[in-house]
């Protein structure tokens, strides 16, 4: 049986996003039991040239929206980069669950085969099949597991299965 990339994606994605979401409110109200400004983990980075923890956010949130753009040869929204509160990353989340709510497994059919150049200047370009399993999923994963050891590397008190949701 093969699995489409409807099932590879959307769900996926929106169960990342869940996770993101449930980190906002612990650490949420972890800045506010020890009674420090929420804006030190919106800012806070695992190394100085790694973006800080609402990097991470924008990252997974572009990461998910431009696969599916790009699987569909649409436009995905554009979101300014901007947040600097918890209330404004669960915006953006919020924002991303309802594009992503805007596809169906049909929409997504016969895209395995479709030529999708990656982003950047590399210039290369893969089936769609392997665009999704071998750079979307894995760099959408890289960022969430980032926004994770940041807030585990503040103190902030997620774990394991706050990841896996």
């Amino acid at each position: 049986m093969s699995i489409s990339i409807y099932r590879l994606t959307v769900p996926m994605f929106q169960r990342g996003l869940a996770s993101l979401k449930t980190y906002l409110d612990k650490a949420e109200a972890y800045a506010k039991e020890k009674n420090f400004d929420p804006a030190i983990l919106v800012a806070a980075r695992l190394a100085p040239d790694m973006l800080p923890l609402s990097g991470q956010y924008q990252r997974a949130s572009d990461s998910a929206k431009f696969t599916l753009a790009r699987l569909t040869a649409t436009d995905a929204p554009k979101f300014e980069d901007d947040e600097k509160t918890f209330d404004e990353l669960r915006e953006r989340l919020a924002k991303t669950e309802a594009y992503l709510a805007t596809f169906t497994a049909e929409a997504l059919e016969g895209v395995e085969s479709r030529e999708i150049t990656l982003p950047g200047k590399s210039g290369i370009v893969l089936p769609g099949a392997d665009y999704v399993t071998t750079f979307a999923l894995p760099n959408f994963y890289f960022h969430v597991t980032t926004a994770h050891a940041i807030l585990r590397n503040q103190g902030a008190p997620i774990g394991k299965r706050d990841y896996l949701g």
